[in-house]
């Protein structure tokens, strides 16, 4: 197999909906672990750390602001060195591809880009491996090669790639590789099934292979204002700690679009298609595939007892079958229950029907609409110091358990309209207030005047834990001016 550098890119900007209320906006189900220990992102990252016969350099992901720091701390966790390009906004997949190009042009000599969505499943690496190696011939013979997997039911959710001329691989590897002549983007029932009994037609795993200068040509063929846009960003990007940023007014004017309506779908057309355009081709993959993106595809995913059920947790079933219940922090027990969806979290909890798994997204929207904050954080909440969980609240009140990690700091800051109490239940404090600083340790406290400008630190090695109880008249997130980040945070949140 070739020495030429694959470079895995991960996609990390979706935000999962339809697995709420596990996946939020600020913790989406990419940065879940939802089969097994690891993340899907660290799932993803792990099983493209030894191609076999492949140059495989340190991946690369394209990700939004509000993610940066746990996608971070979870390659840290992994001990995974890798580049984080990040987004301003979201502006779909076919824009932070191009993103990833321009910084694999600019670190490798035109390497093979790998291309893969962080919040999908493959059960098989070795077959995922075989899948790649088959790709690297023909992407390397100039072609843009996605990844097709045998379809086993009329599914709705997933776009499907109808294939033509089967394409010459290895001696004995028919039924591997083939032109494609059509992609359909999520059809109905009718269509689907249509497509499952033709057997001419493979669900779109999103996944994709490419030289990086191919892509950029034909980007620019396709969509010749998405990559001006991306370039213009992209030559004015800086670096801000581990992460390369472009700015936000550039990248605000790129078109937005996926991978498959910006450039795939322009491959494949009868008599439309621009001669200096790359071909379009589709290879096997029978690895375990799942996009996993709604609950009843999570239940098809995990083990299940002699029933059909899939528990994590805290659960007692009795006379239940083929549901999936879920329990993250109290006893979840169901009782005469078929196919349903029970997930429990510290502050929600979802009941559906597993045939209603794709209206999920509804209760998203209605939580929008309702002004609730639940679509977007959870109870507990991630930040780049540690993280915090609101334990409980009330008119004029809010407790806060607080974990500061070794040698980490919150940003210099003050409140306008509320006042904070401090006590240390282990560890060390650091604590600056006004003009003072001092050390608290374990069962020591102090209180934070309302317009106080303050400062929380862990000098200690080991884990800080506090508690923190706010008063005032107003207690939301947004209250915080700061003068001092050294993670480059916003002056005003």
């Amino acid at each position: 197999m070739t020495s030429l550098t694959v470079l895995p890119v991960v996609l990390s900007g979706g935000s999962g909906t339809r697995l709420w209320p596990l996946s939020r906006d600020q913790y989406p189900k990419q940065l879940l672990s939802l089969i097994g220990t690891d993340s899907l992102l660290q799932a993803t990252l792990r099983r493209v750390v030894d191609l076999p016969g492949m140059n495989v350099a340190p991946p690369l992901i394209v990700c939004g602001e509000g993610h940066r720091f746990v996608i971070a701390e979870q390659l840290l966790q992994m001990q995974r060195p890798g580049r984080i390009v990040l987004e301003p906004m979201g502006r779909n997949t076919a824009p932070a591809m191009a993103l990833a190009a321009l910084e694999a042009l600019e670190e490798h000599e035109d390497p093979l880009l790998l291309v893969m969505p962080a919040d999908h499943i493959v059960q098989d690496t070795e077959a995922f491996g075989q899948a790649v190696q088959r790709a690297v011939p023909l992407a390397l013979a100039g072609a843009m090669v996605t990844f097709g997997v045998q379809p086993t039911s009329a599914e709705t959710a997933y776009g499907y790639i109808q294939f033509g001329e089967e394409l010459p691989l290895e001696p004995g590897a028919a039924g591997l590789a083939w032109s494609i002549r059509r992609f359909t983007e999520k059809p109905d029932s009718a269509t689907a099934g249509s497509f499952l009994q033709s057997g001419d037609h493979l669900w779109n795993a999103g996944l994709f292979m490419v030289r990086a200068s191919v892509w950029m040509s034909a980007l620019h063929i396709c969509q010749p204002a998405m990559a001006a846009a991306v370039e213009a960003a992209w030559s004015s990007r800086s670096t801000d700690q581990d992460f390369v940023r472009v700015p936000a007014a550039l990248f605000a004017a790129c078109p937005s679009d996926s991978i498959d309506y910006a450039v795939m779908e322009r491959l494949v057309g009868e008599g439309a298609r621009h001669p200096a355009l790359p071909a379009g081709v589709v290879v096997a993959l029978e690895a375990g595939w799942s996009d996993v993106g709604a609950w009843n595809a999570v239940w098809q995913a995990l083990p299940k007892d002699a029933q059909g059920n899939a528990v994590a947790g805290d659960v007692v079933m009795v006379d239940s079958h083929n549901s999936l219940v879920l329990s993250q922090r109290r006893l979840v027990s169901c009782c005469g229950v078929d196919n349903l969806v029970v997930v429990e979290t510290a502050d929600a909890v979802l009941v559906m029907h597993k045939d209603r798994a794709q209206d999920v997204k509804q209760v998203v929207e209605q939580l929008k609409r309702d002004g609730r904050g639940e679509w977007q954080m959870h109870r507990k909440v991630h930040r780049p110091w540690g993280w915090y969980d609101s334990v409980d609240a009330g008119p004029r009140f809010q407790v806060k358990r607080i974990l500061v990690k070794p040698g980490a700091a919150l940003s210099l800051q003050m409140h306008h309209h509320r006042a904070e109490h401090w006590i240390v239940v282990k560890g060390a404090a650091q604590v600056t207030c006004g003009e003072r600083q001092f050390l608290l340790t374990e069962n020591e406290s102090t209180y934070i005047p309302l317009g106080q400008v303050h400062r929380l630190e862990n000098p200690g090695r080991f884990d800080l834990e506090m508690i923190e109880v706010q008063s005032g008249s107003y207690l939301g997130e947004d209250d915080i001016v700061r003068f001092e980040d050294v993670y480059g945070r916003s002056p005003v949140v």
